[in-house]
């Protein structure tokens, strides 16, 4: 892993194990604004719970599930290959994405505790909305986070995050197009790869 790829995971990590938004969320602040408090509340609460870390891998995953758009950051992660991927590979590699993810991310979350989100704006894209904050971290200087939330799906979940200009879809893009390279473009073993990380 690079040291650009570590910062990049390192700064990921940490925007989701902040503290919960001290922001008063108006009614102009629509559900784009709730689902980023509930989702860094909840994550919180996992890390001050004292749990086994592996208990707490579980419940970062379900957390991934219930506020993020998991489908659609697992199929833009594999790129073209979902197209031609069968239904029962997308499914499975789905499943496989979302362990790898709350996994990867979850097991830097310990080291975030103290820290702050703030909310700075919303504002609304054709067919999302952007909530901008900046993350105030112990170790680090205050930098940009912008969670991207969208309804698509009939209520609203983040599909994206950009960390000081860093896309989180464009780098899971080239870490999975990594991995299934080292399995040869073969999507079964991808999915056998993810489930063993």
């Amino acid at each position: 892993m690079t040291a650009l790829t570590s910062r990049r995971l390192f700064l990921t990590a940490s925007i989701c194990a902040l503290c919960r938004p001290e922001v008063a969320i108006s009614s102009q602040q629509d559900a784009a604004v709730k689902v980023v408090d509930k989702a860094v509340l909840d994550i919180n609460q996992i890390i001050n719970s004292g749990d086994t870390e592996r208990n707490m891998l579980r419940s970062f995953e379900k957390v991934f599930n219930a506020y993020a758009d998991v489908p659609t950051i697992a199929k833009y992660a594999l790129g073209r290959d979902a197209r031609t991927a069968s239904e029962v590979q997308i499914k499975d590699y789905t499943e496989a994405f979302s362990s790898y993810f709350a996994t990867k991310y979850g097991k830097r979350f310990r080291e975030f505790i103290g820290g702050r989100i703030e909310i700075v704006n919303v504002e609304k894209g054709k067919k999302y909305y952007m909530v901008n904050t900046i993350a105030h971290m112990p170790a680090y200087e205050p930098f940009d986070v912008d969670f991207l939330v969208s309804d698509q799906k009939g209520r609203p979940l983040i599909f994206n995050l950009i960390i000081e200009g860093v896309n989180m879809l464009l780098a899971e893009r080239q870490e999975i197009g990594a991995l299934l390279d080292r399995n040869s473009g073969k999507i079964d073993a991808l999915i056998g790869d993810l489930k063993s990380q």
